[in-house]
């Protein structure tokens, strides 16, 4: 299998800005930047790690002169893991300002962490490129052999790393490796959690919860946890990119009303890891809720990969009449449902009465590669 990321880091530089690319641990960053720094030998080229212990005294210092003059060399900048630096944006713009024709390029494994140390400093002077877990179009295989292995993708996800290998007892481990010393690992110190066993319960909670609405009220009960608490977890499991809000959409206040929000995980090897649930399909009752997470995720990262614009929302009626996700841009609309089997849907009608001129697509195995 061969993997062709649909974002470079080219198309992504302006000149005088920054290029900070975001993504979770392990998704192919690091890859990416070493990518761009080889089609660039001829130029003069720095490639630092953010854990460099000389690097980190040198940006917390704030020495202006010796910030500079270490920098001053390269037309070419690049930090990866840049989040362990905590001045880092201080001393960036202190680089940008001065030498406003270095490209400059950090990477950081949590848009959380990265924001907090660049931060004001950077206001203006950056853009962003967030890197996620692979979509469909970056995956080089004939429609055949993707459909051929789209239940490999449902249960075992699209982290590059578990994609490249074909042996299902490496995929696990590797999945539960991310899990563990990774994923949480990395929480646990951004915002000082006290609890971890708090937060895989919220995980758990909201892993056999996708494709429903979801009460914070109700989760807080689930974990013995109160509102707030929860909400914070949530908040910080946003921010690192392992789930992805997504609110209702409401323009008719008198026949739409909903709260609360739905939750997809950006990869399904992360969420099955969680609950540690690796059965075959035909083996498991949560199919839906895998092609309903599948589907939004794919038409996410298509969106923000090639810049598309446009907001996911799901619908929901007083009646109870749902439609899974709802695409609107430029004024459009397009309502999507996702269905393992079936080639219809019960909630376009109810849809179409509040929003006649809405597109209408059903998303199930023999139609999806059209969307993808």
């Amino acid at each position: 299998m061969e993997i062709q990321r649909n974002q470079t880091i080219e198309s992504n530089l302006t000149p005088k800005r920054v290029l900070i690319v975001y993504g979770p641990r392990r998704i192919g960053k690091t890859t990416l930047v070493k990518a761009f720094a080889q089609k660039n030998t001829d130029k003069k080229l720095l490639f630092a790690v953010g854990d460099d212990v000389r690097l980190q005294t040198l940006f917390n210092s704030g020495l202006r002169k010796e910030i500079l003059d270490y920098a001053r060399p390269y037309e070419i900048l690049i930090i990866d893991e840049a989040q362990y630096i905590k001045n880092i944006g201080q001393a960036i713009k202190m680089i940008i300002d001065e030498y406003p024709e270095k490209t400059i390029i950090l990477t950081g494994s949590s848009s959380f962490e990265v924001s907090q140390h660049v931060g004001e400093p950077l206001t203006g002077r950056h853009f962003t490129m967030t890197l996620l877990p692979l979509m469909q179009s970056e995956i080089q295989m004939s429609d055949f052999e993707k459909k051929e292995h789209l239940e490999d993708f449902l249960i075992f996800g699209s982290y590059p790393e578990v994609l490249l290998t074909n042996d299902r007892e490496q995929r696990i481990r590797i999945l539960d490796e991310l899990v563990h010393s990774y994923l949480l690992k990395d929480i646990l110190v951004l915002d000082k959690i006290r609890s971890p066993e708090t937060l895989i319960d919220i995980l758990k909670a909201l892993a056999f919860q996708v494709g429903n609405e979801v009460s914070f009220t109700e989760i807080g009960k689930l974990v013995g946890r109160d509102t707030k608490t929860v909400q914070r977890y949530i908040d910080i499991l946003e921010k690192t990119f392992v789930i992805k809000r997504l609110r209702p959409y409401s323009k008719n206040l008198r026949n739409e009303i909903s709260r609360k929000s739905k939750f997809y995980f950006y990869d399904l090897g992360i969420r099955n890891a969680i609950i540690n649930q690796y059965n075959a399909l035909n083996l498991r009752n949560d199919v839906g809720a895998l092609w309903e997470n599948f589907v939004f995720m794919e038409l996410y990262k298509k969106s923000q990969a090639l810049g598309l614009r446009e907001e996911l929302y799901f619908w929901r009626n007083k009646q109870g009449v749902e439609v899974d996700i709802v695409s609107e841009k430029d004024g459009s609309l397009r309502a999507y449902e996702c269905k393992w089997t079936k080639e219809y849907s019960s909630g376009f009608s109810k849809f179409l009465d509040e929003y006649p001129k809405a597109e209408t697509f059903v998303v199930n195995t023999g139609t999806y590669r059209d969307f993808f």
